[in-house]
């Protein structure tokens, strides 16, 4: 039985998993259900994922009900609800004020993490919204916490926890809406400055704002070239839903797309514009982006263009070299570089 190192720690404490509706969310693809069905036979397993990695791999999982949204609804009330740390303490917030309205009363909550991840301080985090919360176990690197949600009569609207800022560049005003968790959340971050002020002059046909976030670089482009066709992906349903609304509120239209990196992408586009994500919860993680360059030529038309901005340090350039025969660095500012490369 493969068990991530999360799971690990939940496998020493088997008497903690009994269970006739347990939830799992955000949990790593591994052998947890299994084990889960293993020790409750009968019991009605769901999956909550916000990560389309995760999503694709518990849809596998029999007849469990599978659900990869922003916002969890379910008629059942789940007694049990294991949940891996998020990146973000915010995100753990909105995640369990959406769940309040899907737990039993007797409800057992199981929250597990890195030890580097923040969790260490989930006592204080969630002291005013649980019956209880204590430490239960320490091993491979994690910690879980065992914790009784308090039921709240309050409804859940999801559109309470968008953040807003304003973006003014190059002549431009924009305001942009983000969930908890979703890369810069609260600012626009240098990295996707530097992007927007060197972009190509004119950008039209199909574009692809590849790892979107919260939408900042497809309604820049949408706002500028009101031509061009907008398809926005990432793996993220937080960040698929705000930049649902990042577009809604600035009058523009674009298609959403869930996608493991270059898993669903399937049409051809002029342009594909993007700063990349390379980090996957408390773990730096480049796997998606390197796939991402080394594959992405043949999701261009021909004399189509890739324009990305990466963190100079990152060596993603003997990659684009490979996969496309020549590149242009078309800036290098504030640690950040853009590079171009044509089909």
């Amino acid at each position: 039985m493969h068990l991530a190192n999360l799971s690990q720690v939940l496998q020493r404490n088997e008497e903690l998993l009994s269970s006739k509706r347990p939830l799992l969310v955000n949990m790593p693809d591994d052998d947890l259900a299994a084990l889960i069905k293993q020790q409750n036979p009968d019991c009605q397993l769901s999956f909550y994922d916000t990560n389309y990695q995760y999503h694709l791999a518990h849809r596998k999982f029999g007849d469990s009900h599978c659900s990869y949204n922003a916002h969890y609804q379910s008629t059942e009330k789940h007694d049990l609800v294991i949940i891996s740390f998020p990146k973000s303490k915010p995100e753990l917030l909105f995640t369990l004020a959406m769940l309040n309205q899907c737990i039993t009363a007797q409800n057992r909550l199981l929250i597990v993490g890195e030890n580097k991840s923040g969790i260490k301080s989930l006592n204080k985090l969630i002291d005013s919204l649980s019956h209880f919360c204590h430490k239960v176990d320490a091993a491979r690197h994690c910690l879980l916490f065992e914790a009784s949600l308090r039921l709240s009569q309050a409804p859940f609207n999801l559109d309470d926890w968008y953040s807003y800022y304003q973006v003014n560049l190059a002549g431009r005003q924009f305001k942009v809406a983000a969930l908890p968790g979703v890369f810069s959340q609260k600012s626009l971050d240098i990295g996707t400055k530097v992007l927007l002020e060197h972009l190509p002059k004119t950008i039209e046909g199909k574009v692809l704002d590849f790892g979107c976030g919260a939408g900042v670089i497809a309604t820049f482009i949408g706002l500028n070239h009101p031509d061009a066709s907008l398809t926005l992906a990432d793996v993220s349903a937080l960040a698929l839903a705000s930049s649902e609304k990042t577009l809604e509120i600035n009058g523009l239209h674009g298609q959403t797309l869930a996608t493991n990196s270059l898993s669903h992408i399937k049409d051809n586009y002029q342009f594909v514009i993007s700063n990349p994500p390379f980090h996957q919860g408390v773990k730096t993680c480049y796997a998606a982006t390197e796939q991402f360059l080394a594959k992405i030529k043949h999701q261009l038309t021909p004399a189509g263009s890739l324009v990305i901005v990466a963190n100079s340090f990152l060596q993603y350039q003997p990659i684009i070299e490979q996969a496309f025969g020549s590149f242009e660095i078309i800036c290098t500012k504030q640690g950040f570089s853009v590079y171009q490369a044509k089909r």
